[in-house]
């Protein structure tokens, strides 16, 4: 059975509550496809989640990796294309702002995902989810641990996919915030498992 290391992210600015957080707590330890789940929880802090992430690797060494964000406003779930050497953006939990900072001196500019994204987004749209291949993971959390994982693949010459896939906002943000669109709780957990059954 090959081990899959899936993460997700506690909640973040002003979202009380994060799906994918729900979402890899449940599926831990299950197993899909070829994959047996090991799950994580990463903290929405620039100086941390990429090292936990790598942490987590070295400690389950993983036979893949799927990273899980929550890209509140989308209405698709949408795995990512590129990651970029730049942290920027937003706050973070502890109050971080980065402004035009390299996640890693010597990394390359991008680092293309290693999954399967076309064929997930395929799989997605066959079995009635919505879905599209998304051109940027932004410059906030999610890109950060996505560049984080290729990084250290290439780095240790893993044949490893890794990559990231955000997902839109549940019922319960929509119901706070008013004009998002969101999806239900079950739905965003089959996509998750139907992007993992591709692998």
């Amino acid at each position: 059975m090959k081990k899959l290391l899936l993460t997700g992210f506690e909640p973040f600015l002003a979202f009380t509550v994060n799906p994918t957080m729900k979402i890899v707590e449940e599926l831990d330890k299950s197993i899909i496809g070829e994959y047996e789940v090991t799950s994580r929880v990463l903290s929405v802090d620039f100086k941390k989640a990429g090292a936990q992430l790598l942490r987590y690797i070295e400690e389950i060494k993983p036979d893949a990796v799927i990273s899980l964000g929550l890209a509140g406003g989308r209405y698709k779930i949408t795995p990512e294309r590129i990651a970029i050497n730049v942290k920027d953006g937003a706050a973070d939990n502890n109050g971080h702002i980065p402004v035009d900072e390299s996640i890693q001196l010597d990394g390359d500019p991008g680092y293309f995902s290693t999954l399967p994204i076309r064929l997930m987004v395929d799989e997605l749209t066959k079995q009635g989810l919505p879905a599209a291949i998304s051109n940027t993971a932004g410059t906030y959390l999610c890109n950060n641990v996505m560049y984080e994982a290729l990084h250290y693949a290439k780095l240790n010459n893993l044949s490893m996919p890794c990559g990231f896939i955000h997902i839109p906002a549940s019922h319960e943000l929509a119901i706070q915030h008013g004009k998002i669109p969101s999806w239900s709780h079950v739905d965003l957990k089959r996509g998750v498992e139907i992007c993992i059954g591709v692998l």
